[in-house]
């Protein structure tokens, strides 16, 4: 029986994933837009038409699947996930989880873990949605999305790890996670697996942030895979310039580890709350920042420097089919 993966419009069998970018938005807000609703109302329709507009251009570019692993507690909305998907072809999969503690939402839980047992209810709400479906939708997210902080992993997303490694061992479901600026993706790793994760359906997240080749090593010596998906977001927010992204990524292919390395941006297409005001030098350094850039920009350095097409397949097709329990 072949192995079926959770889209937002059901279930599909893991070899028509096809072509697939692991970490992408179509719309995704920090915790406390939903008070600045005055002055940043989301126009649903003007969302939905870049959304629709994202997806075309990534299908031109032999785009089948996006997993969009927006948590939670940041503007997930699986039913407008549903609705691009359905006016474009474009497989979605979406996500259940939490963001990390510093730009999360812990409120939330850590009252409920001062009152009872929240670990629980996170289990609860992790295998509800999972096998029931998110609210009365009746989407069935495809991942468990985790985050840690910058050096550490804290109390409060210790949680979100141990119970996501638990619902892992119960329904296979793919975990992917959220690394802040290139730290904890060995001890992301380590606490998964000591919890009973399958590291082979893990994705350690924005592990383009560190340049370090010792870091990489590091992180793939617990047999996870790990995702450089952050292409384009450069100079900012704790992130290296795109050239050196590339160098590691060569590096680490050269030394046969392409089977264990997915491809991403990180892009936000529509933000929930009041539009940025950026300044010139932030909007330079953004400007690589869109959902094509790799296939227009990266991949022709990649092959430049030897890459070849079966490597490229590997990491947009052969790895994000095994994560999802693909041969």
């Amino acid at each position: 029986m072949a192995r079926m993966v959770n889209t937002v419009t059901g279930p599909v069998p893991v070899e028509q994933l096809g072509k697939t970018l692991m970490h992408e938005h179509f719309l995704f807000g920090y915790p406390g837009y939903q008070g600045d609703v005055t002055l940043g109302p989301l126009d649903r329709e003007e969302a939905l038409r870049i959304g629709i507009d994202v997806a075309r251009r990534l299908q031109a570019h032999g785009v089948q699947t996006v997993v969009d692993p927006t948590p939670n507690d940041c503007g997930r909305d699986p039913e407008f996930l549903r609705e691009i998907s359905e006016r474009t072809g474009l497989q979605i999969i979406c996500a259940t989880g939490y963001y990390y503690e510093g730009e999360g939402a812990p409120a939330y839980f850590k009252v409920r873990r001062a009152f009872g047992d929240a670990e629980a209810e996170i289990y609860e709400m992790f295998m509800t949605e999972i096998t029931q479906g998110i609210g009365k939708t009746g989407i069935k997210p495809g991942i468990i999305k985790l985050g840690s902080s910058r050096g550490g992993i804290t109390e409060y997303e210790q949680m979100f790890f141990r119970q996501a490694a638990r619902v892992q061992r119960e329904t296979g479901v793919t975990i992917v996670t959220h690394t802040q600026e290139g730290t904890m993706g060995p001890e992301q790793a380590e606490l998964l697996i000591a919890e009973g994760a399958d590291p082979s359906r893990i994705v350690i997240g924005h592990m383009d942030g560190n340049t370090d080749v010792a870091y990489h090593w590091k992180t793939l010596e617990y047999g996870v895979t790990i995702a450089f998906d952050r292409f384009g977001l450069q100079g900012i927010v704790g992130c290296p310039m795109d050239h050196l992204r590339e160098t590691v990524l060569i590096g680490l292919i050269g030394m046969g580890h392409a089977n264990r390395i997915v491809l991403s941006h990180d892009t936000v297409n529509c933000w929930c709350g009041r539009p940025f005001k950026m300044t010139e030098q932030v909007q330079a350094l953004m400007a690589s920042w869109h959902p094509t850039h790799l296939f227009e920009d990266v991949v022709p350095v990649l092959r430049q420097a030897g890459v070849t097409d079966a490597q490229l397949h590997t990491m947009f097709v052969d790895n994000p089919r095994r994560l999802f329990g693909g041969e």
